[in-house]
């Protein structure tokens, strides 16, 4: 019996999911009728995988949504370049991060959704996959399937670990269970001083297990940029300034629409590119409610001189947005809850941004960069002012994006931190 598995408050959490998993698939699927699990895959949330395991050894990654299980990407391509014989399974829990992932994974590795935290399906999905290695992205902690996987002796890792406080003075709540939970890791890396500390604070189990900090959030490339697919838009708006509100939530679409609504009437072009595209239904709604003429990038709808709002309502697209946009504000920031977005995706094509002040999920990154001069922060009662001024300032706005694209081009040494994590962990070659 593993450490992870001695707590009273770990037993009751275990043979509590047990019973829920009788209610599970019901669960599963109220969430497939309000779009938040994929109709043809929700058997993998109960561990039944219709994708074989590949032969010979294979490394585990998990990160519960689109910016964990992306920032993973340069690891899994740097195991890749070392050690081809391994194979890579990557998990999340959201639609979204599967349908960009789709786009994005190397060779030799496959997405599932990661399995609810019942004894049930987490046995299923470890009997099915069997992973080698084990890597958590950030602090998706699962107290059945951090415990089978001690039972199994599977090695696991926790990298760019963020703690908020929230979150550690949860986990004080019940210190000795999640000092167990976290003291099961061969290593954790904090992705900033303020999570180390939190970690340390947990007790001297966790703390001998600090590994050197760093945050799987500021490595990786561009985001894809379709060449073709650009020019093509680039016909369509001409000479048009170009605005371009990207990953926005709800509410959001309509703020930003409503703040550069004097600009758009005098010829710019905004393009809203939301979040979730299920949305731009409502998304059409409220704009032309407003009175602004859009057309829909789904329905292949041309961009003409009438087209104020453009609703590019795809996946996978932001990279080839980014670099139609003549200023870049990202969504995720205006609302209270979401934390923000990556800003390094624009900053690798050389945008900056301008965000709102929520960014707690970029907290350290945003606060570099704002320190830069790569990106601004506002309220939304002042955006306003913020993107008029930025509007008739463009000398300052490309040297914003120069910043930005300088400063993404720092992190570089964050890769082999992390490599040097994994590497020794890595499952021996296989006759």
């Amino acid at each position: 019996m593993t450490a992870a598995k001695d707590t009273p408050a770990l037993a009751l959490y275990r043979q509590a999911m047990r019973a829920f998993h009788s209610f599970a698939p019901g669960v599963l699927k109220k969430r497939i009728a309000a779009g938040k699990e994929d109709a043809a895959r929700w058997r993998e949330r109960l561990g039944d995988s219709a994708v074989p395991r590949p032969a010979g050894p294979l490394v585990w990654f998990h990160g519960v949504s689109v910016g964990e299980s992306l920032s993973a990407l340069p690891a899994v391509e740097a195991i890749r370049a070392r050690r081809p014989d391994i194979h890579v399974l990557i998990t999340s829990a959201t639609t979204t991060s599967a349908e960009i992932l789709s786009r994005r994974l190397p060779e030799n590795a496959v997405h599932q959704f990661a399995p609810v935290d019942t004894p049930q399906a987490v046995r299923a999905f470890l009997d099915h996959w069997r992973p080698d290695l084990a890597v958590f992205i950030e602090s998706d902690i699962w107290p059945v399937l951090l415990g089978e996987l001690d039972a199994r002796r599977v090695p696991r890792l926790l990298l760019s670990a963020r703690i908020t406080e929230k979150t550690a003075k949860g986990w004080r709540r019940f210190r000795a269970a999640m000092a167990a939970l976290l003291g099961g890791y061969r290593a954790i890396s904090a992705q900033d001083g303020a999570s180390e500390t939190r970690l340390k604070a947990m007790g001297p189990q966790v703390a001998a297990r600090i590994a050197p900090r760093a945050n799987l959030k500021t490595l990786g490339a561009p985001p894809p940029v379709d060449a073709d697919k650009g020019a093509a838009l680039k016909a369509m708006i001409g000479g048009r300034f170009v605005w371009l509100g990207a990953s926005t939530h709800p509410g959001e679409d309509e703020a930003i629409a409503q703040t550069l609504e004097p600009g758009l009437l005098g010829g710019d072009l905004l393009i809203l590119a939301p979040r979730h595209p299920i949305r731009a239904a409502d998304i059409r709604a409220a704009v032309e409610g407003m009175g602004l003429r859009v057309a829909q990038r789904s329905r292949n709808e041309r961009i003409d001189d009438r087209v104020q709002v453009y609703l590019a309502d795809t996946l996978g697209e932001l990279g080839t947005l980014f670099t139609l946009s003549d200023i870049v504000v990202m969504g995720g920031g205006f609302l209270t809850g979401v934390g923000g977005h990556n800003p390094l995706e624009p900053a690798r094509l050389g945008k900056s941004v301008v965000t709102g002040p929520d960014i707690a999920n970029w907290r350290g990154v945003y606060d570099d960069l704002i320190h830069d001069g790569a990106a601004q922060m506002v309220a939304a009662e002042a955006l306003g002012p913020l993107l008029r001024r930025l509007r008739h300032h463009p000398d300052e706005v490309y040297a914003m994006d120069q910043r930005a694209l300088a400063f993404s081009r720092r992190e570089d040494g964050a890769l082999e931190t992390v490599m040097a994590i994994l590497t020794p962990l890595l499952p021996e070659p296989r006759r």
